[in-house]
């Protein structure tokens, strides 16, 4: 089995699935009981969140601010917007914009989508109308905006944002302005910043159903969820010692680096520039671990469905949209015949060039194939 589809959930490492076993089996109590057990498990939520304040920022100083568990990306989204949302719906005075990209998660866009209902000024920006995509965002706040959401990383592409200058600028613009940074494809790969960074275990060889949402020193947020009041009472429910152990593991183990997903990028790119007919769609300011490129005159779907025979695994964009047409491509000004046939590889640091090869061996046959 060849997998390549790392962008949509990475397999968990042996340090995490160690760490999830021995927290079965030792440290299983409830982080609220005040025996032991619990002292135990409380233990192992403090330090993993010194780890993610650590890895998050992707320098030597940690972020300053808390971390709450949470089930994944889609929770840590919709919990830092919509529980920062008291501060500006419905406010009567003028402060009523939104900032956001053209290439956000569903778990954004939807949220995004609920502000603009509820009457919000919303300012979408695609990557393709702007030759400088960051300062379009910094430029597009003004004394009037309450948020700016947007992804480090963009999922389908690749596509990187400069997080920790973005942020600086939006702060000198508007101090006032809350900035939520959708990290879920950035974390361990790029450095971040930001008042609400929205991670997941599953995208860094954790398991699913574990995430996290960095809350910034001087931030407030209201709880989506009402209980018994774990996690000062922004994520109540009994927190999920074994994952959360899991998902310390993973980011120390993690393995993935620049340089080793840069050399596959290159030795992909050089394959394909010998096929005929390729679009890339993954450019120059794209990080080298996700490579979106169009097979002109075959389907996305019989691409994949092809390569699966060969139990080569790879996507046609992102895992949520189910192979629906990707408005992110369009985004990017890819247009809907090059979006038709796309297919999207996303490495981790266990793939190698001899799998490139197999991959490549294998679309070369599946256009000899379809195009005659």
């Amino acid at each position: 089995m060849i997998y390549l589809d790392n962008a949509a959930t990475t397999k968990p490492c042996p340090e995490c699935r160690t760490a999830v076993a021995r927290a079965m089996e030792n440290s299983f109590g409830n982080a609220s009981s005040l025996h032991g057990l619990g002292t135990d498990s409380l233990q192992i939520i403090s330090r993993t969140k010194r780890t993610l304040l650590s890895a998050l920022s992707g320098t030597k100083t940690p972020l300053e601010g808390e971390i709450i568990f949470t089930s994944g990306a889609t929770e840590s989204n919709n919990t830092a917007l919509l529980g920062s949302a008291h501060r500006f719906l419905h406010r009567s005075n003028k402060s009523n914009k939104i900032v956001t990209t053209a290439i956000e998660h569903p778990s954004v866009a939807k949220n995004i989508l609920r502000f603009e209902e509820d009457g919000y000024e919303i300012t979408r920006l695609a990557p393709k109308d702007s030759a400088d995509f960051v300062e379009s965002l910094v430029n597009a706040v003004d004394e009037n905006t309450v948020l700016l959401s947007a992804m480090a990383v963009n999922n389908e592409t690749g596509f990187a944002i400069d997080i920790p200058y973005l942020y600086k600028e939006v702060k000198r613009k508007n101090p006032k302005t809350i900035v939520h940074v959708d990290a879920v494809q950035g974390f361990l790969k790029v450095p971040l910043d930001g008042d609400l960074i929205s991670v997941s275990g599953h995208k860094v060889h954790s398991t699913k159903g574990i995430g996290a949402l960095y809350i910034k020193k001087g931030e407030h947020i209201l709880p989506l969820l009402s209980g018994g009041g774990q996690q000062h009472n922004l994520r109540s429910g009994t927190e999920p010692i074994e994952l959360i152990a899991g998902f310390e593991a993973a980011i120390k183990a993690y393995k993935g680096t620049h340089e080793h997903f840069s050399e596959l990028k290159n030795y992909l790119l050089e394959r394909l520039s010998k096929m005929n007919d390729i679009g890339i769609n993954s450019k120059e300011d794209c990080l080298p671990n996700i490579v979106n490129f169009s097979v002109r005159g075959v389907r996305s779907e019989i691409m994949l469905h092809s390569l699966e025979e060969g139990e080569i695994y790879v996507s046609n964009g992102s895992a949520c949209s189910k192979g629906k047409k990707s408005e992110v491509l369009t985004a990017f000004g890819v247009s809907d015949k090059d979006a038709d046939c796309a297919v999207r590889v996303s490495f981790c640091a266990e793939n190698t060039a001899a799998e490139v090869d197999a991959l490549c061996n294998k679309i070369e046959k599946t256009i000899e194939r379809v195009r005659r």
